[in-house]
Parts: C-alpha cells; structure tokens; sequence
C-alpha cells in the first residue's frame, strides 16, 4: 500500500496478529502527518515485538513480472528474518542482498520519488543529459545527508536501496514520479498528470514529508526543495532552475 495507507492498514490487521508474527512491506515514503519512517509507523502501532522488515531497491514491477534480472535489498531488524526473506524470495532472476539498515534503506525509497519528479521536469524542459547526471548527483548527496542525520549508514546509499533505486527512478519511463516531472514541464496541472498516469505517484506527497522532516532536522536539500516549491508555491520550474544554479559556489 502506499504510505499514506500504512498506518490505517496496520491497524486492521493488529488484531489478526499473532504471537510470534513476522511482517515485511515494500511501501515506500514518510508518513505525512508525522514526519515518521514505515518502520517508525509499524512500531508505534503493533510495538517494538514484532520481527519487521522492508523490501526496497530498483524493481519496476513490470520488469519483475516477465522475469527479467532483478536484485534488491531487504531490511530488518531481525538478521534471521532478513536471510529468510532473501533465501525466500531469491530464484533464477531474482536476488536479495540483506541488510540491518532499516532507516538508510527506507529513507532511499522516500526521497528518490522527489528526485525522480526533479528529473523528469529537468528532461521534459530539454536541459540534457548533463543536468541530469549532475541532479542525480547532487540528489544523491542530499539523500546522504539527511539519512544520515536520521541515524543511517552512508554505505547504505551507495548501493540497492539508495543509488539503485534513485538512477533507475529518474532514468526510466515506467517510472510514474519521473513522468509526472514531464508532465509538469508540459505544462500540465498535478491534477491532469495524476489523471494521465493513473496510478499514486508517491513523490508528490513525499516532497511535503520530506521538506518537514528536512527542516526539522535542520539539513539543506536544495534540489527536494525546488521540487516542493514547483508542487505547493505555483513557482515555474525554469525559476526553480535558475535558483539553483545561482546558488553560492560551494565544496562537493
């Protein structure tokens, strides 16, 4: 289910719940009205008891669903879960690394849907190849950071989860945040893209989640910020640009 889906489903299936129970989801995002991760979301509602884990990584479910090679990380915060879900879910054209970083791996999967729309916008304005490998770069740098600060593990963003997931998201046309960034560079409203692509296009509510918790934390995201100010303050994305790049010069 979408994140915004999570909690509500949470709490009808806690009474369903047995002792012992482990649960897995491949939801992705933070939950809007709290600023929290799924993890976060999960504890609050079934406790800290249960074995808990996430499925993120690069995974257009089309591709997954005509057996085309595909890898992915799952998370835990049960390192036997973590392996029986692997071992589980690993066949011919499928393979699942573990890991124990739930906050990196989660917070991947919420912000690369912002960045997606970024890159979509970018390309649907023609600005080439070299902003886009830059504003993936860049991107990736702002996904770091506030993972980081959040309590994750910067490898964790090199791989799968984080770098995997965000190329793939911004370079490819199933992706449904990167077209809604084309969409919007067409001159499209929110509302008339959504329609177009008829399916949730997570980045959009992600890039509210995201700004909150971004300035909470007290942590610059330039690129997720321009993507918000396109969405919610009606500015046009060619400003946007011309923000960014007047920013002040800085280290990489």
């Amino acid at each position: 289910m979408p994140s915004h889906g999570l909690r509500e489903t949470l709490n009808l299936i806690k009474p369903l719940l047995e002792p012992g129970i482990r649960i897995c989801w491949a939801t992705k995002g933070f939950e809007l009205s709290t600023g929290l991760l799924p993890h976060q979301v999960a504890e609050a509602v079934l406790g800290e008891g249960p074995a808990m884990a996430v499925l993120s990584g690069p995974t257009f479910a089309k591709e997954v669903g005509i057996g085309l090679p595909t890898a992915l990380t799952v998370a835990a915060n049960n390192e036997r879960f973590a392996n029986d879900l692997a071992q589980g879910l690993s066949c011919q054209n499928f393979r699942a690394y573990t890991s124990s970083d739930m906050i990196g791996v989660e917070i991947g999967g919420a912000i690369k849907n912002v960045l997606a729309i970024a890159a979509g916008l970018s390309d649907g304005l023609g600005f080439g190849a070299n902003t886009r490998v830059a504003l993936i770069s860049r991107g990736l740098v702002e996904m770091t950071r506030l993972g980081v600060a959040l309590g994750a593990k910067q490898d964790t963003f090199m791989g799968l989860a984080g770098m995997g997931d965000l190329v793939l998201t911004c370079t490819d046309n199933l992706s449904r945040n990167r077209r809604m960034g084309l969409a919007l560079a067409s001159g499209m409203t929110i509302e008339e893209a959504q329609e177009e692509i008829q399916q949730v296009v997570e980045g959009v509510l992600a890039a509210k989640a995201v700004r909150e918790v971004a300035q909470k934390m007290n942590v610059e995201m330039p690129i997720c910020e321009e993507v918000y100010r396109i969405l919610y303050e009606a500015v046009s994305p060619r400003d946007a640009v011309a923000s960014l790049l007047s920013r002040a010069i800085t280290t990489e």
